[in-house]
């Protein structure tokens, strides 16, 4: 699998991504909170065999502007944008998780014609004012920096999908491995992403649709809602997965990723 980084400039700020050789279409995907371009690893070398991929790595997130002054979700749209349209992958199938979710659903609500499908994963428009608190207790009780990496293994749950992710996300420094942002960075981030709900912009949404949440993961009710409210909207569970689905069951989300993008060719 070829791969390759790119990095642009958007008024002035650094963004990076990474491309994966394939053939058309094109499917951008983007991470959620805390994540990277590079959790997408497995996703992509299966991917690949079917569309071109591009990872990106979004504002206030590894190799891209680590403390934007724009951190608001708009900002991330723009974003999003200018890869699909500077890489030529329009119209683009948008796969977003967590915040990315939020992100792909803004997208494909003001840019349809750039947007061939979407497919949101751990994501509802719904406000959540909690979040922000629940994010940094769970932040500040990081034990930065980790010594090795058998440590952070360990506090990310052991030898999973999920938390050898998790780890190799880390950035290795000389006193030990440190997160890739800056986590008041993230908390803004956060707070503008759940301040408000985002329900107006999902019933403008035309193309095809897949939700998906995992069976421990995004409130139940709220996903049931989204697929009630976008008739061409799908709603799928993943069995024994939480909030990091794609990393904690690679086959099931492989399988029904692949079985939406074959059904936009029917």
């Amino acid at each position: 699998m070829a791969s390759r980084w790119h990095v642009e400039l958007r008024d002035g700020m650094r963004l990076a991504c990474l491309e994966h050789d394939g053939p058309a279409p094109g499917v951008i995907l983007l991470h959620g909170l805390a994540g990277y371009a590079g959790e997408w690893a497995e996703t992509a070398s299966w991917l690949t065999k079917i569309a071109r991929i591009v990872a990106v790595e979004q504002r206030a997130h590894g190799r891209s502007e680590r403390a934007p002054a724009d951190i608001s979700p708009d900002a991330f749209v723009a974003d999003a944008e200018m890869w699909i349209e500077r890489l030529g992958l329009a119209p683009a199938v948008v796969v977003g998780q967590s915040l990315g979710g939020l992100v792909s659903i803004l997208l494909a609500a003001r840019r349809p014609e750039v947007v061939r499908a979407l497919v949101v994963v751990e994501a509802t428009p719904a406000a959540d004012r909690e979040a922000v608190g629940r994010l940094r207790l769970w932040l500040e009780s990081w034990p930065v920096p980790f010594a090795t990496r058998e440590e952070a293994l360990v506090f990310f749950g052991g030898d999973t999908g999920s938390a050898r992710a998790w780890v190799a996300g880390l950035e290795d420094r000389d006193d030990g491995l440190w997160p890739g942002f800056d986590r008041e960075v993230l908390l803004g981030v956060l707070g503008e992403a759940s301040r408000r709900d985002w329900w107006d912009e999902w019933t403008r949404i035309r193309c095809p649709v897949l939700v998906v949440r995992g069976a421990h993961g995004a409130d139940p009710s709220e996903t049931a809602l989204m697929a009630e409210m976008l008739s061409a909207a799908r709603l799928v569970e993943i069995e024994d997965a939480g909030h990091d689905l794609h990393l904690e069951q690679p086959l099931r989300w492989r399988n029904t990723l692949e079985a939406f993008l074959h059904s936009l060719d029917r």
